[in-house]
């Protein structure tokens, strides 16, 4: 049986591979998160329960999920604008702006919420010509949705992107010689094709929101039970030797996203399944 799977394999070394996998992934993945449900562990059921349903807690779960995912819808929409842009288009400086778009991942969070939190501020280049209006960002929910909208949008323009090339144009221009207009071919041919990818890049951009700290914390002015996220809960347990209070909500916060990127994950699936059909 053993033989019959060496042989079947493609991979030379496939052991050799695997346990150095599951090493990997038990050094960086599976241990850090074993350590906050033994350290958790470490309070009995009525410790652990006064703490992630205080109410400051339960706000920051609201604002950090409710931020994350408006930010991610937001990534949605105009990352896949952008990617179509990229992908379909040729005009001058696109080479530039497609070098933008991966500034994100190279810029620190830190220096992009100092950045941000200066321009939106009410006496910033952006915030001044708000201000009159009566639309407040910095130190607002909506500042921190900015943010993780702004760290958010390379992972869907460069997941749909490859997508987006590979689909036959043929295909587009036969929708349209049989007499669908713009909009059944967008909704009937081309969206049915790129929403896997579409959830893909939602989904990355989602989980990346959820723990964001170092651009967030500058634009929001970190206001309890307005503005203050629960990764800077956990920050101020930390700094308090409350350990075990920090990975509590930090355990909350795993469970739900989670549960929420399995649900996003089975769509995704359904999604597939029915694009092979």
């Amino acid at each position: 049986m053993a033989r019959a799977w060496k042989e079947r394999s493609i991979l030379p070394g496939f052991g050799l591979s695997m346990g150095f996998t599951v090493m990997y992934l038990s050094l960086i993945v599976l241990f850090p998160l074993s350590a906050i449900f033994i350290k958790t562990s470490g309070l009995t059921w009525a410790q652990f329960w006064h703490t992630i349903s205080d109410a400051r807690v339960v706000a920051s779960y609201k604002i950090s999920f409710g931020t994350a995912f408006g930010a991610a819808l937001v990534n949605a929409v105009f990352g896949f604008i952008l990617a179509w842009v990229l992908v379909r288009y040729t005009f001058p400086g696109k080479r530039f702006v497609d070098a933008l778009v991966d500034l994100p991942f190279a810029l620190p969070t830190a220096v992009a919420g100092i950045a941000l939190t200066t321009i939106y501020s009410k006496n910033g280049w952006v915030g001044s010509l708000l201000e009159p209006l009566g639309i407040k960002i910095a130190f607002t929910p909506l500042g921190i949705m900015l943010a993780l909208t702004f760290i958010g949008i390379p992972f869907v323009v460069r997941t749909l992107q490859p997508v987006i090339e590979e689909l036959e144009k043929e295909i587009e221009e036969a929708a349209v010689s049989l007499g669908a207009h713009r909009w059944k071919t967008f909704t009937k041919v081309i969206f049915p094709q790129l929403f896997p990818a579409l959830l893909a890049g939602f989904t990355l951009a989602f989980a990346r929101a959820v723990g964001e700290y170092g651009s967030v914390v500058f634009i929001s002015g970190n206001m309890p039970m307005k503005t203050e996220i629960a990764p800077l809960l956990i920050m101020t347990k930390l700094e308090q030797y409350d350990y075990a209070g920090a990975t509590s909500i930090a355990l909350v916060m795993l469970v739900i996203s989670f549960v929420m990127l399995l649900v996003i994950n089975f769509l995704q699936w359904r999604a597939n399944r029915f694009n092979t059909q």
